[in-house]
């Protein structure tokens, strides 16, 4: 951090000039530092963890009170809120390719649906992926894998979207842009429980 006097040849200065240099005031002093713009890196294991992390955020509204009380106690264990207790263990568990739950003490029992019908589209440089669940009454959702070479293993960084899905029901998820390569799928449910499900059956298309 460099210190200034009478910045950009005024008595102040505040902002950017140029996208290279930030004019700024710290403690009544002013100074200058680089531009840095964040990036925003989209490894195969960020995307895994970020799809994990948005599905669990968006699901935690809609969760049953009941279940939302049984976080309490873990809350209270790491001085959290049951929301900050419900993110930090399923996140945790992600890492051990472990499927969410909604519930805690977490006993992976449940019976997820299995997927059928799986089919992907071409569409310009998107891939449109469809697929429908089996009757299941503890289904919660479905992950989805994506590989350069098949066969699709499944694991946490390979997974590109992690969607709430009902049972006995249609879902859709739109890949892209997508650079031209062949490009291969496959789907996995999970229960409310955190139980897995079986690996659906393969899909592939080709973006030119």
């Amino acid at each position: 951090m460099v210190k200034l006097i009478g910045p950009a040849m005024s008595l102040d200065a505040s902002g950017s000039l140029a996208d290279t240099l930030v004019f700024s005031k710290w403690k009544g002093r002013n100074y200058a530092r680089q531009l840095v713009r964040p990036a925003n890196p989209k490894s195969a294991g960020q995307v895994g963890m970020r799809s994990m992390f948005k599905f669990l955020a968006q699901e935690w509204n809609a969760m049953q009170e009941a279940d939302k009380a049984d976080w309490e106690d873990l809350a209270e264990a790491i001085v959290a809120s049951p929301f900050n207790a419900f993110m930090k263990e399923n996140q945790a568990n992600w890492r051990d390719f472990l499927a969410p739950s909604q519930v805690f003490p977490i006993t992976r029992a449940g019976t997820p649906s299995d997927t059928a019908t799986e089919a992907a589209t071409l569409s310009g440089r998107n891939i449109i992926l469809t697929a429908d669940t089996t009757a299941a009454a503890d289904q919660w959702g479905v992950m989805i894998f994506r590989a350069l070479a098949t066969p699709v293993v499944e694991n946490w960084d390979n997974c590109i979207a992690v969607l709430p899905v009902a049972p006995s029901s249609s879902f859709s998820y739109t890949d892209g842009p997508l650079d031209p390569h062949t490009y291969y799928y496959n789907f996995m449910c999970f229960a409310n429980d955190g139980e897995k499900g079986a690996l659906g059956t393969e899909v592939d298309e080709t973006v030119v």
